[in-house]
């Protein structure tokens, strides 16, 4: 399976974005991490099948996970953005095959919060 991230960029504290995530193929669970500079990578949010969505601690309801099975895609809505959300955020999906659990990763889009 492989992943584009897109929609990140530089947006003011208080603002918003929208990243998209699309995949080549159709997955269990689908979702994002992000890292920071000079920090490990952190969970962000994720959403089954089924839709069950969970999310980081740290999101505290800014963030939206959705995703569109018809075009395998999964969006982040990001609202109320903070200079800490400043990261590199990367799609990744839990993919079933031959019944073991596989994760794949895109590439990472930037998003910088600041004024």
């Amino acid at each position: 399976v492989q992943l584009q991230a897109s929609g990140g960029g530089v947006v003011q504290p208080g603002g918003s974005l929208r990243l998209s995530c699309v995949a080549s193929g159709s997955s269990a669970a689908i979702g994002w991490y992000r890292q920071a500079p000079g920090k490990q990578r952190e969970f962000v949010a994720s959403i089954t099948t089924a839709h069950r969505r969970n999310y980081g601690d740290f999101v505290k309801d800014r963030f939206t996970i959705s995703r569109d099975d018809a075009r395998n895609m999964v969006y982040l809505q990001m609202d109320s953005l903070e200079p800490e959300d400043t990261a590199v955020y990367y799609c990744y999906a839990l993919v079933y095959i031959d019944s073991a659990l596989n994760d794949y990763w895109g590439q990472g889009t930037q998003v910088t919060v600041s004024s």
